[in-house]
């Protein structure tokens, strides 16, 4: 590692604990010793094998692999709803994707100064370091109780009981797959970490690979390569119109519509999390972010096209279960093309499970290593496959729980839906934190990349636009969901409010009642590898 990497991570390499861990384990998985965390030593190392550090591609694929679910399948139908305008749904699509790449520059100024895995983390840390931890605390509640896989492990299922001749509900036997689903991926991270990421690489080719189909079999049936009646979409693109299942709910869902095709792209931000197991990790994400987000913006919006060409608007608005089997049927007739749709769905769902149990282990790991967590040495541990398996286990204990816990119905979709809304608060502060850096001259701030403040500002906009809007009142039903309209927004600013309460708790009660706190101290070798050190200092 040079002297500007050390340099650019320094103020995040020293930290406290108020932990009181007993076990500490070296790299290999082995304890240390129950009083290892007392004396001085050379601490817990870190570092990655070079033949498991991930390439441009690979960085690429972790990207696609979490953006690309089931939103693409699905989402254009409730966006056209909404909107009643063929020309406003495409527009939404494109300018989400340009908002996205202005949260993707942000988020590369940050990684490239501070090239360490933990994405928000670190950057919270960087900007918000009084009070010490608070940032920390609320992003760590947010994503060990939030960060799950539960929504697409139980796609995973709900589709493969569908390619077999069955429907969907949420049932057992949907959950019951869903939890074999992210068994395998936990076990597979864990065990065979090199094939984990070949099979998230083979995945995000395949997806891309479905989306490029859509989109060409669009151009063939705007050349009249369908088994339907030109639908005759495109006459009047701009009009806004109401009809059958569409138009008419005026600016609250114009918002809302804009609100779900945002978090259609959600995911670019996947790699930040894991930067540390990045070959070059400055040159790997300055080339593989860009190519991933543009890419996914262009795909996204030419399968847009690619549905309109071939679906009537009334139809469009009501397929509420897959818009591309529709598609499909349209374009293709009752073929093994359209019938084997479930399928690539399916796997395009557990890619995403895939590629968000890889990151998001590592980012409890890392919250580990600063001791926030109870039981960190356990969850910071590479034992016994020198993998984050512990945090891997940590990520599948709460996914489990999410899956099998909630009835069936209006209080799981709530749940698994949930974990969108507080990173839209995490990423405002993010953003406010960049604009400060820039003006604030007495930070020092450098970086490899840097964003322009207007861009950092529209970014900064957008998450207080998508932490506001759910809390607008609708037009229609207060309860059209099962649950009043406030309630997904309220919940999850008390989970960001929860986070405050652990700090409280484990920065001021657990010392005084312990009578120590144990420090926790970081440092980054010449070679790139990391040592953590634990020290247990009376309060």
């Amino acid at each position: 590692m040079d002297d500007a990497d050390r340099k650019s991570i320094e103020p995040l390499l020293s930290s406290a604990s108020s932990e009181a861990a007993s076990e500490v384990y070296d790299n290999d998985g082995n304890r240390l010793g129950p009083n290892y965390g007392t004396v001085d030593g050379d601490g817990v190392r870190y570092d990655i094998p070079e033949s498991r550090k991930i390439g441009v591609a690979g960085a690429v694929f972790l990207i696609l692999n979490k953006m690309i679910g089931t939103g693409i399948f699905s989402t254009p139908s409730s966006i056209f709803a909404s909107t009643g305008s063929v020309g406003i749904s495409l527009l939404m699509w494109a300018v989400a994707g340009l908002l996205t790449l202005s949260g993707l520059s942000v988020y590369l100024e940050f990684g490239l100064a501070i090239p360490l895995s933990g994405g928000e983390k670190n950057y919270l840390e960087r900007v918000f370091r009084r009070p010490r931890y608070l940032a920390t605390s609320v992003f760590a509640v947010q994503m060990i109780l939030l960060g799950f896989s539960a929504g697409n492990s139980l796609a995973f299922g709900r589709y493969v009981l569908l390619a077999a001749g069955h429907p969907l509900p949420d049932g057992w036997a949907a959950r019951s797959i869903a939890v074999l689903c992210i068994t395998f991926v936990v076990v597979l991270h864990a065990t065979l970490p090199q094939w984990g990421l070949r099979l998230t690489n083979v995945l995000g080719v395949f997806k891309v690979l479905v989306v490029l189909v859509i989109v060409f079999s669009g151009f063939a049936a705007l050349a009249g390569y369908r088994l339907v009646p030109d639908p005759r979409n495109f006459e009047n693109i701009w009009a806004i119109e109401k009809g059958d299942g569409y138009g008419g709910g005026g600016a609250y869902a114009f918002a809302t519509a804009l609100l779900q095709v945002v978090y259609s792209y959600k995911g670019w931000e996947n790699a930040n999390y894991v930067l540390g197991e990045l070959k070059n990790p400055r040159r790997t994400l300055s080339i593989a972010a860009p190519i991933a987000v543009g890419g996914v913006t262009v795909l996204y919006t030419l399968a847009n096209v690619a549905y309109f060409a071939a679906i009537p608007k009334a139809d469009l608005a009501k397929s509420e279960v897959i818009v591309a089997g529709l598609f499909f049927r349209n374009v293709f007739g009752e073929s093994a093309a359209a019938r084997s749709l479930p399928a690539f769905v399916a796997l395009s769902n557990i890619g995403n499970v895939l590629a968000v149990s890889f990151a998001h282990s590592r980012v409890n790991q890392e919250l580990a290593k600063e001791g926030i967590l109870p039981f960190s040495s356990f969850w910071a541990s590479n034992k016994p496959f020198r993998t984050p398996a512990a945090s891997l286990f940590l990520h599948w204990i709460v996914t489990v729980i999410v899956l099998l816990a909630p009835p069936p119905g209006p209080a799981y979709n709530f749940i698994v839906n949930l974990y969108t809304y507080p990173g839209a608060w995490i990423n405002a502060f993010v953003a406010g934190g960049l604009i400060y850096l820039h003006y604030n001259k007495s930070e020092n701030w450098s970086s490899p990349w840097q964003t322009h403040v207007s861009v950092a500002f529209v970014y900064l906009l957008l998450n207080v636009f998508l932490a506001i809007t759910p809390f607008i009142p609708p037009t229609s039903d207060w309860n059209a969901d099962g649950y009043p309209y406030y309630a997904f927004p309220l919940v999850g600013t008390g989970v960001l409010l929860l986070g405050v309460l652990y700090w409280a708790l484990w920065t001021k009660v657990w010392p005084r009642l312990g009578g120590y706190t144990v420090v926790t101290e970081r440092f980054i070798g010449e070679d790139g590898s990391e040592v953590v050190r634990h020290r247990k200092v009376p309060t």
